[in-house]
Order: C-alpha cells, then sequence, then structure tokens
C-alpha cells in the first residue's frame, strides 16, 4: 500500500459518504415538503 492507493481509497469513501448524507438530506427536504402540502 502506498500513499497514493490510500489517497484515492480515501478520497472515493469520502465522495460516498457526502453522496449518502445529501441523500439523506434531499429525502427529508421531501417528506417535510409533502408533509406541508398534505395538511393543507
Amino acid at each position: 500500500m502506498d500513499m497514493a492507493t490510500v489517497l484515492s481509497s480515501l478520497n472515493i469513501m469520502w465522495m460516498g459518504m457526502v453522496g449518502i448524507f445529501v441523500t439523506i438530506l434531499i429525502i427529508m427536504l421531501c417528506v417535510f415538503i409533502m408533509g406541508k402540502i398534505g395538511k393543507k
């Protein structure tokens, strides 16, 4: 394991974490908007 492979794997892991976080935020936002529309 040299430094380049470690950095690339960390970068891929970081991108995956960010992707999951953004997906959760979008789902929560959609649920919130649907709840507001549903109450009217």
